[in-house]
C-alpha cells in the first residue's frame, strides 16, 4: 500500500488553508501548510503576474521541503482603478496592514466612483522539487460594496459583493464560496482531474524522495 501523499500549501494563511483543505477533501492526501514545518527562506512575491508569483512560491517551497507544493496567487482587480490592486492586493495598504485596513484603503480609493465592477482572479501552481508544475486558473466577477458586510472569509471578502447570491464573500459559508469564488473555481478544475494529478506527482517526484508527510501532524 502506497503511503499517503503529502502536499504542502505554500502559505501560512489559515483561511486560505481551510478553503483548500475543504475543496480537496476525500483524496488520499495529507495537506499541510508552512506552519507545519521549520523555518524556510522567505519567498519574495515580485512577479508581474499571478502566474509568475504562484509558480515561484510553489517551486521554491517544493525545493526547500522536498515534497509537492501547491501555491496560489490571487488578487482583486477593480475596473475604476485600472485593475489595481492586482498583484499588490496583499500589500495594498502596506506590508503590515490588516485585512480591515486593506478594505478601508480600497473603499477610500473608490469614494466618488459609481463604477464598482471588480473581479477576483486566482492562479494555482502545483510543483515538484525538480521544477515542473501544473497550472489552474479561476475568475469571479462582482462588485465592490459600499461598506463591509459579513464575518467569514478573509482579505477583501467583506467588500466583494457577488450579485447572483446577493451576498458578499464574507457572508457566504465555505461551501457557497467554494462553488463560486475564483479560488474555488480553480480548485474545482484541479479536483476534477486530481486522480491524474496524483499520478503526475508520483511520476515527477525525484527517485528516492519521500512522498509522505514528515514533522508535524498530518491533516487530510
Amino acid at each position: 500500500m502506497q503511503p499517503q501523499m503529502c502536499i504542502v500549501l505554500a502559505t501560512r494563511n489559515a483561511g486560505k488553508t481551510e478553503e483548500i483543505r475543504a475543496l480537496l477533501s476525500g483524496f488520499p492526501i495529507a495537506i499541510k501548510n508552512l506552519d507545519d514545518f521549520g523555518p524556510i527562506p522567505a519567498i519574495e512575491e515580485d512577479g508581474a503576474t499571478f502566474d509568475e508569483n504562484a509558480y515561484k512560491k510553489a517551486s521554491l517551497t517544493a525545493r526547500y521541503l522536498g515534497v509537492p507544493a501547491l501555491a496560489d496567487d490571487s488578487g482583486l482587480l477593480v475596473e475604476a482603478l485600472n485593475g489595481a490592486p492586482g498583484v499588490y492586493s496583499a500589500r495594498y495598504a502596506g506590508p503590515e496592514a490588516t485585512d480591515p485596513q486593506r478594505c478601508v484603503r480600497l473603499l477610500g480609493e473608490l469614494e466618488g466612483h459609481e463604477n464598482r465592477k471588480a473581479a477576483f482572479e486566482c492562479v494555482l501552481s502545483m510543483a515538484v522539487p525538480t521544477g515542473p508544475a501544473l497550472t489552474y486558473e479561476g475568475r469571479c466577477e462582482g462588485l465592490i460594496a459600499r461598506a463591509p458586510a459579513g464575518t467569514h472569509g478573509f482579505g477583501y471578502d467583506p467588500i466583494f459583493f457577488y450579485p447572483p447570491l446577493n451576498k458578499t464573500f464574507a457572508q457566504m459559508n465555505l461551501e457557497e464560496k467554494g462553488q463560486v469564488s475564483h479560488r474555488g473555481r480553480a480548485l474545482q478544475e484541479l479536483r476534477a482531474e486530481f486522480d491524474k494529478v496524483m499520478i503526475w506527482l508520483r511520476q515527477h517526484m525525484p527517485r528516492g524522495e519521500p512522498i509522505g508527510c514528515m514533522g508535524g501532524t498530518a491533516q487530510a
